[in-house]
């Protein structure tokens, strides 16, 4: 039996803390008091930057009404612009190919619109099964809007055991049918990180355009997008970046593919020079810029500003160093105090196919998030029996994974959560 490199001790947890160098980042956070907060891969913490950067952004519109629009320490009108350009870091990628923009959603519809170009036999889009749902109802209404079937035009790389997806299964599917590939950087129930330089490098030898969703993995691992020479990707800044409910979204264009139309045009993808010509006839701009539809959501993006300074400070590398060993220490944990009470691992094992999260898997998962969330641990359910799990490097301590294995050993002891219904709430 392989020995474990921690302890199942409070000290040792305690221990771990003193030494970890991203610690003081914790205090720049608003953690309710007693709370162990596991849910950062679904929304995470506000931070005390990202409220003054917010309450910026609200002073100016006091201060200057329209003139915010060109003044002020940060002018919304290259806002996008900026914030690209610190995400640009984050994603590996040169700052004029990331824009903040949109939403998740918005920005997939834009993104298809663009890139997907049915012709002769290669008319099918390839995504997987195991993909967030909003990704395949965008794609099913792209494939619908050049008069297609989705079911006979969108191909599922199927899984083989509902957990993970084989990167040999997907390049299987990669037929000279296919137009278009967007597929996840880490599966949204069961953390798995895909092999993106191998699936993109796979999808471009066949003359397959690819793109990735990155809403679970931007913020928590480091990506070279441009020197994978990925097509496009786009993300939320709500989980692992802390932008705030609703924040606003991202994507990124390889450089290469600068002065393609955008599929869906909007005045403010316009050259910025000409933008306020107000011609009839669109200009787009020379850069992922070009990819912005209507007017920024300002108030959405001000929090953006305060959140990126910590992750620049840090280092995403760092980040990622501490998300592996935090999650690897709360698989431990759970081996060591829950390995009778019927729960599952569900999340790759490897650190290179591990995202950020811990999936946990179990007949009562409903119910058992209950239990946690009343006895001071935030979780995260998924459908059909799958508790997720998120320390996050910036707040998460490590006597915090201690702590949520000790209430949810005591909440399986106990059988606390039979008190609740095993059933999800509204928003899970």
């Amino acid at each position: 039996m392989k020995e474990s490199a921690f302890s199942p001790t409070e000290e040792f947890a305690l221990e771990q803390d003193n030494r970890d160098a991203l610690g003081p980042f914790r205090e720049e956070y608003y953690l309710p008091q007693g709370i162990v907060y596991l849910d950062g891969n679904s929304l995470g913490m506000l931070s005390k930057r990202a409220e003054r950067t917010l309450m910026d952004s609200l002073n100016d519109w006091k201060r200057m009404g329209i003139d915010g629009w060109t003044q002020g320490e940060r002018p919304w009108f290259y806002q996008a612009e900026r914030l690209g350009a610190c995400l640009a870091t984050l994603v590996g990628a040169d700052p004029d190919e990331v824009i903040a923009s949109g939403s998740t959603t918005v920005n997939l519809h834009q993104l298809a619109s663009t890139f997907y170009q049915p012709e002769g036999k290669r008319t099918k889009i390839l995504a997987d099964e195991l993909t967030f749902p909003s990704d395949i109802y965008a794609l099913q209404s792209q494939i619908r809007l050049r008069g297609l079937d989705p079911h006979e035009h969108l191909v599922l790389a199927a899984s083989r055991d509902g957990r993970f997806l084989e990167e040999d299964d997907i390049i299987a599917c990669m037929t000279e049918e296919i137009a278009l590939i967007v597929l996840p950087t880490v599966l949204y129930r069961s953390g798995q990180l895909l092999d993106i330089p191998r699936l993109t490098e796979e999808a471009h030898k066949r003359g397959i355009m690819i793109g990735f969703d990155g809403c679970h993995s931007v913020g928590a691992i480091p990506h070279r997008f441009s020197e994978w020479d990925v097509d496009f990707a786009y993300w939320c800044n709500y989980k692992y970046l802390n932008g705030g409910p609703g924040s606003v979204g991202a994507l990124y264009v390889n450089r290469k593919h600068f002065g393609r139309l955008p599929g869906l045009a909007g005045w403010f993808g316009s050259d910025k020079e000409k933008q306020f010509d107000m011609e009839l006839s669109f200009s787009p701009a020379q850069t992922a810029g070009a990819y912005q539809i209507g007017t920024p959501h300002i108030l959405s993006m001000a929090p953006l500003f305060g959140a990126l300074s910590m992750f620049e400070e840090a280092g995403i590398d760092q980040i990622r160093q501490k998300s592996l060993q935090q999650t690897a220490y709360l698989m431990d944990l759970l081996d060591e105090e829950l390995a009778d009470h019927g729960f599952v691992i569900g999340n790759p094992r490897e650190d290179a196919r591990r995202g950020g999260h811990v999936s946990l898997e179990h007949p009562e998962a409903a119910r058992i998030c209950k239990a946690l969330k009343d006895s001071g641990v935030i979780p995260d359910f998924r459908a059909p029996n799958v508790i997720r799990l998120a320390p996050v490097a910036l707040y998460t301590s490590y006597h915090d994974v201690w702590r949520a294995v000790q209430i949810l050993k005591r909440i399986m002891e106990e059988q606390t959560y039979e008190r609740y219904e095993n059933k999800r709430g509204v928003v899970a």
